[in-house]
């Protein structure tokens, strides 16, 4: 059926004649069924088109059998995993009941679940960088291996993420959940021995495991909305399930400076703040995890949304991840979504790494400050997802709240770059919160974003590319930035990254809109193709003779 223009494009009332003089064209397999019953059944009740006879004997094959346009990759997936119908496992059966669609109650309680621990993840994640100084003092290591207490998040994600993708679309949310609190759990358990200044490689350690399991965390949230929550809550769902990871990163800003300050003077004193913080993420995790093993679900008993039941009605046999990957990166516009949300968020790992260190060279002693104008970056950020979350459901204007987001975030990365050597804290609390609102609110949107132009494709395996990205771009972005922070200064370093956003926002600009899961969702289905009634290429009026039966099929 031929698209229209804008994206929010409405369903088709069953038995409504087509617009625009369009006919249906089903599949092969479909094809042949009616023809079948072309031959077959009788000729009661026929239907005659383009004004032939209705005794016209024309072979039921000269139309039915007519040479089809191949599929892309995407479209044979679609065409593989979605029914004819809603409710119909097979194209013509009348009898098959509609599924059930129902939202679950439980599904605010794993929202809840999985956003704490991932909250508890984002914190440990950025406890160390944004006191670096003090963690330099106590391990007697450089800020480089303080940096890498950050990196390797970014590090272990890129080589994990295609066995956790293949883990979650084969063994399911439940067990890719458990593992990813339970090694938060471990690892922030593991740090609690490194409180002796010999002991760098331990916390080390720790982190590592807090790495690994932040890989089981990043790629959920689009796949807990898509499962748990309905079309006109799945994007704000998205963005609540972003916000945790946010929100641990505000309070990764905010507590570190306060639980551990800077007692170089007082060696004992400094470790004793540095064991308290580390003991309290331990129990905080542990309480987490426990919750997660009692109450955190694989799915709901019924499917919550029309795009969630062809899914699971799909036999698993055929789902393949290899071909899932491939069929992702022949997808151009998720290709070029891929490097735009890597720069984006790269960027942003980048500057979160890196302020405290951008905050001392122009307001020296001011580590407190630092973690609070973070705390503004963040929550100005969570803010904006919310926002950008509701938006979505609302309008589902995809591209243009995308592109206009990248622009605003390109814009609040220049300001901040230009104003933060003016002397005044007030000044880069601001423009630190205008850019947090814009570019972390960008995050959700990249989830929801993706999975709207790679459906059917895994919601996890999209998301995971994704975070895959980030942590690509934000590892290259932070080594980058931190040599010319160091060598030339934070204005150097920062127009590094502003440069690279403005390549962000001239891809974003060129991404092809297809909102194939909400498409799904109204009632419009991928897998059928329109022709002209009055094709061109038709060199004389054909007739087809069908039962009302293979009518009410089409």
């Amino acid at each position: 059926m031929a698209r229209q223009d804008s994206e929010e494009e409405a369903a088709e009332e069953p038995g409504h004649p087509h617009a625009n003089g369009y006919l249906p064209v089903l599949g092969e397999a479909a094809l042949r069924e009616v023809g079948a019953e072309l031959q077959d059944g009788p000729k009661a009740g026929c239907l005659a088109l383009n004004g032939g006879p209705l005794d016209s004997p024309v072979a039921p094959t000269e139309i039915l059998t007519r040479p089809q346009t191949p599929l892309a990759a995407e479209e044979e997936t679609q065409a593989r995993l979605l029914p004819a119908g809603p409710g119909e496992g097979t194209p013509g059966a009348e009898d098959t009941p509609v599924p059930r669609i129902a939202l679950s109650a439980l599904r605010f309680v794993v929202l809840v679940i999985f956003s704490l621990y991932s909250l508890v993840n984002a914190f440990q994640w950025i406890q160390y960088s944004i006191i670096s100084n003090v963690f330099e003092g106590f391990y007697g290591v450089s800020s480089l291996h303080i940096d890498w207490l950050s990196m390797v998040y970014m590090l272990a994600y890129v080589p994990l993420i295609f066995p956790a993708t293949w883990l979650l679309d084969t063994r399911g949310l439940r067990l890719t959940a458990l593992l990813g609190s339970g090694l938060n759990c471990l690892g922030a358990w593991v740090k609690c021995g490194s409180v002796q200044q010999h002991l760098f490689w331990v916390t080390m350690l720790g982190q590592c495991l807090c790495s690994v399991a932040q890989v089981f965390i990043l790629g959920l949230p689009s796949r807990i909305a898509s499962v748990w929550f309905g079309p006109k809550e799945v994007s704000t769902a998205c963005a609540t399930a972003v916000l945790g990871n946010q929100l641990g990163t505000a309070v990764g800003f905010l507590l570190p400076p306060v639980l551990v300050p800077n007692t170089q003077n007082n060696t004992h004193l400094l470790a004793c703040n540095i064991s308290t913080m580390f003991y309290g993420t331990s129990a905080v995790s542990t309480l987490l995890f426990i919750l997660t093993i009692i109450a955190f679900k694989e799915k709901p008993q019924y499917p919550p949304s029309q795009a969630q039941a062809a899914l699971q009605d799909s036999p698993p046999e055929d789902y393949s991840y290899k071909k899932s990957i491939r069929n992702l990166f022949k997808n151009v516009p998720f290709v070029l979504l891929l490097i735009t949300y890597g720069i984006m968020t790269g960027a942003f790992y980048s500057v979160s790494t890196l302020l405290n260190q951008m905050i001392l060279t122009h307001y020296e002693g001011e580590e407190v400050n630092a973690g609070r104008v973070g705390l503004t970056l963040v929550v100005a950020g969570m803010v904006g997802s919310v926002i950008c979350g509701l938006w979505l459901d609302r309008t589902k204007t995809y591209k243009q709240t995308t592109l206009m987001v990248y622009i605003l975030s390109f814009v609040g990365m220049a300001v901040f770059t230009f104003t933060l050597d003016l002397g005044h804290l007030i000044i880069v609390f601001v423009t630190g919160g205008v850019l947090g609102f814009f570019m972390t609110g960008y995050l959700p949107l990249g989830f929801e974003f993706a999975v709207e132009i790679t459906y059917p494709e895994s919601e996890g395996t999209s998301s995971g590319l994704l975070n895959a990205a980030a942590q690509i771009f934000g590892i290259l972005f932070t080594l980058a930035q931190g040599k010319l922070i160091s060598e030339y200064g934070p204005l150097a370093g920062n127009l590094f990254l502003c440069a690279w956003m403005l390549v962000g926002v001239i891809l974003t600009a060129l991404i092809k809109s297809d909102l194939r899961r909400h498409n799904i969702n109204i009632g419009i289905k991928n897998d059928i193709q329109a022709l002209p009634i009055d094709s061109p290429t038709d060199q004389e009026p054909k007739t087809v003779m069908l039962s009302k039966q293979s009518e009410s099929a089409i």
